[in-house]
C-alpha cells in the first residue's frame, strides 16, 4: 500500500510538472502573440490629442449618454429610443467617416478619419456598441421581472379561483 501511495505521489508530482509547463508556455505564447496588438493599441493611443476640444466633446457625449441610460433604466420607452438612436449612429458611421474626413480641418488638428474608419469605429461606434448592449442587457432583465410578475398573478389568480370552487 505504501509503494502504491508513493507511486501515486511520484505520478501526480510529474503530472503537476508536465501541466505547469504547458501553463507557462502557453502563457508565453499568449504574450508573444499579443504583443503586437498590445504595441498597436498603444501606438493607436498615443497618436491622438486627446486635448482636442471635439474629442473632449465625443467623450463627453458618450459619458452623457451612459448616464441618462443609467438614470432613466426603468423607462422601457426611453431606453427604447436610445437604443434605436444608439445603433441608428452605429449604422451612419460609415457616411460620417467620410464626411468627416473630408472637412476635418474645420474642426481638428489632424486628420484621424482613414478610409477604413478605424477611429471612428473605436471612439464612434465601439462605445455605442457598448452602451447598445448594457441597454439590452436592462430590458432582458426588465422582461424577467415582468415574467416573474405575470406568472405570480397567474397562480394567485388560479389559487384564488380553486379556493372559490371549494366554497
Amino acid at each position: 500500500m505504501s509503494q502504491f501511495m508513493e507511486e501515486l505521489k511520484v505520478a501526480m508530482n510529474e503530472h503537476m510538472d508536465l501541466m505547469s509547463d504547458l501553463v507557462e508556455k502557453f502563457s508565453g505564447e499568449l504574450r508573444v502573440g499579443l504583443q503586437p496588438a498590445v504595441d498597436n493599441f498603444l501606438g493607436f493611443f498615443h497618436a491622438i490629442d486627446w486635448k482636442e476640444p471635439w474629442l473632449i466633446g465625443l467623450l463627453s457625449f458618450h459619458v452623457a449618454l451612459l448616464l441618462t441610460i443609467i438614470f432613466s433604466r426603468k423607462n422601457i420607452n426611453v431606453q427604447t429610443s436610445l437604443f434605436l438612436v444608439a445603433l441608428v449612429g452605429v449604422y451612419f458611421a460609415e457616411s460620417m467617416n467620410t464626411f468627416l474626413g473630408s472637412n476635418w480641418k474645420s474642426f481638428a488638428g489632424q486628420n484621424y478619419f482613414d478610409k477604413h474608419g478605424v477611429f471612428l469605429s473605436a471612439l464612434w461606434s465601439g462605445p455605442l456598441l457598448v452602451i447598445s448592449i448594457v441597454i439590452l442587457v436592462n430590458m432582458l432583465f426588465s422582461l424577467c421581472q415582468v415574467m416573474v410578475k405575470w406568472k405570480r398573478a397567474e397562480l394567485k389568480h388560479k389559487a384564488r379561483a380553486a379556493r372559490n370552487k371549494q366554497e
